[in-house]
């Protein structure tokens, strides 16, 4: 695209005068709801900065066949915005676990932590079991309100951010009882996060659970419907104890593992999609892999039958998955899976009882960067760099897989790579790291990345 491309109408001042109008009016015209919402949902990107929000926003628009620039995805039009602060008691940066136990408990904690305060250490069994440190979610205190509650998540059911609903634990990778006997405790003593899911009194009491994990609630003697072996040593099928329970309790409950059995959920329905993590969206089988969106829409349907409202939890898990692979194509498509999952519910309700936010837990080292021509696609080369001459992408990820070593001191030529990602993007990282330093002492295999040990971090004498 050639650097002097102009949007049409976009050169004059009447385009933006007009816009601003239009944006002062549609803000001025807003009115506070001040009544108490009957209803709350909550949407979580997970690993979704500002960056990938910028990023997704571009993606969606060109999506649709426009420059993307000036496009906008759902919660961007959202009457109110603001900024919140992440980091863990013990951590500059926070993690899925203690961000869950900040934002659905209002306690910040520990980094691996779930439910629990930072009196616990990670890892701490014992000390878990002391119920002066268990932080309830705001889905026990809706069920103490006598309200309906839910989880929707692309991840585990047991993974960090929905596990901050209901579980009280001090390791965030303890989901089955496996995990917890390899770490070397007694699982009859510190109960895994499936188990806790099930039996636990914030648990066994949710409406909805929808999302993937079905190997951490069955026993590795035997496989799911499809064909995955479960990962329990203690023998327990949780899911028929799920379905026992409810039925003892004369509750209408209904399990489903596939998109086709999401239709007939119940008032108590749990849905596990998957042996481990849902599959991207990019990747998912369309006729067996229910979307976030459609997820989402049962779990609402369902819910809303409660007349003293409701609580739901919906986490666009794997926008973080991408983010940690490097694959800024999947992130950015996740995003954009949140985005219609919000467009679902802002249609299915109304604003004038159900209170709707729509947060992340913590970011990425995704950055944008150059400057990019107009209508430039995201996953392609934003220049010519005017330092050493050489082309870079305007997506870039500061660590993680995909780094190539170049032949250092220079940095490597990306001329011939797939910026694209079209056909083999699962193949190839769209965007580099951008290397410069002391290579000569420090160079390493393909495959390793620049030893920083023995560098001076800080800068403080340079």
């Amino acid at each position: 695209m050639k650097d002097d491309y102009m949007p049409r109408n976009m050169d004059g001042q009447e385009h933006w005068e007009k816009a601003a109008w239009m944006q002062l009016r549609s803000t001025l015209n807003v009115m506070p709801i001040v009544s108490k919402a009957k209803n709350a949902i909550l949407f979580l990107g997970d690993g979704m900065s500002l960056t990938t929000v910028t990023a997704a926003r571009i993606y969606s628009g060109q999506m649709k066949g426009k420059d993307g620039e000036e496009s906008s995805i759902i919660f961007d039009k959202f009457p109110y915005v603001g900024l919140s602060k992440t980091y863990s008691v013990n951590k500059q940066v926070s993690d899925s676990a203690s961000t869950a136990t900040a934002y659905l408990g209002g306690v910040k904690t520990n980094t691996g932590l779930l439910g629990l305060t930072a009196a616990v250490k990670r890892g701490d069994c014992l000390a878990s079991l002391n119920q002066s440190t268990h932080v309830h979610s705001m889905l026990k205190w809706a069920q103490d309100a006598g309200m309906s509650t839910g989880i929707v998540t692309t991840t585990r059911v047991t993974h960090a951010s929905p596990a901050g609903g209901y579980a009280h634990i001090a390791e965030r990778n303890w989901e089955n009882d496996n995990d917890v006997a390899k770490a070397g405790k007694d699982p009859k003593v510190c109960q895994d996060i499936a188990m806790q899911l099930i039996t636990g009194e914030t648990g066994r009491n949710l409406n909805v659970i929808l999302g993937g994990g079905r190997r951490n609630f069955l026993p590795r003697t035997s496989t799911d419907e499809e064909f995955e072996r479960g990962k329990r040593r203690d023998g327990k099928n949780l899911i028929k104890q799920w379905l026992v329970d409810k039925s003892n309790r004369r509750m209408k409950n209904k399990y489903v593992w596939d998109k086709k059995g999401l239709i007939f959920a119940d008032n108590f329905s749990t849905g596990l999609f998957e042996s481990s993590h849902m599959r991207y969206h990019m990747e998912m089988n369309e006729k067996t892999d229910p979307t976030l969106a459609e997820m989402t829409e049962v779990a609402i349907d369902i819910l809303k039958k409660n007349p003293n409202g409701y609580i739901l939890f919906v986490e666009g898990g794997r926008i973080d998955h991408g983010h940690h692979d490097t694959k800024a194509h999947l992130a950015l498509d996740e995003t954009v899976q949140m985005a219609e999952a919000v467009a679902v519910v802002s249609a299915a309700t109304s604003e004038t009882d159900t209170l709707m936010l729509v947060t992340a837990d913590h970011s990425h080292t995704m950055t944008i960067s150059g400057y990019s021509p107009r209508g430039n696609s995201i996953f392609d080369a934003a220049g010519i760099s005017n330092v050493d001459g050489m082309l870079y992408t305007t997506l870039s990820y500061a660590n993680g897989p995909g780094y190539k070593n170049p032949k250092l001191p220079r940095k490597l030529d990306i001329r011939r790579d797939d910026f694209e990602q079209s056909d083999e993007w699962m193949d190839d990282v769209a965007s580099f790291v951008s290397s410069r330093g002391k290579a000569s002492s420090k160079r390493k295999s393909k495959c390793q990345r620049h030893d920083i040990s023995e560098d001076n971090l800080g800068m403080l004498e340079s």
